[in-house]
């Protein structure tokens, strides 16, 4: 809830226990029956949630369970936070090369004094 509340974020649009159950009735389901290919489909149409999305949360969650390869939800987390991280230390160096290029050139000018 924290994060809703950055400004940029947006609201999640489905609470993460609608997700939950949703993953494992899609997982219950093909399990009893694996040749059922419109288990995602019915389940979102009945719990009225996008059927793209409900297919990427069981994607994710069987890259979770270590199931399928792929970055898991941890390592997506991390991979962001990585990326914030090197632009900001990015944007530091470039003030802090522009400063030390200002500061040299100042120090050029009152040494030919």
């Amino acid at each position: 809830m924290a994060d809703e509340k950055k400004k940029g974020v947006p609201p999640k649009r489905y609470p993460a226990e609608l997700k939950e159950r949703a993953v494992k009735m899609v997982q219950t389901l093909r399990l009893e029956d694996p040749s059922d290919h419109g288990v995602a489909s019915r389940v979102a149409r009945q719990l009225g949630v996008g059927t793209e999305s409900l297919r990427q949360w069981v994607k994710q969650a069987e890259i979770d369970a270590g199931a399928t390869g792929g970055l898991t939800t941890e390592e997506h987390k991390e991979l962001v936070e990585l990326r914030k991280e090197n632009r900001e230390l990015k944007r530091s160096v470039d003030i802090l090369q522009a400063a030390a290029s200002f500061f040299g050139a100042e120090l050029d000018r009152r040494s030919k004094r």
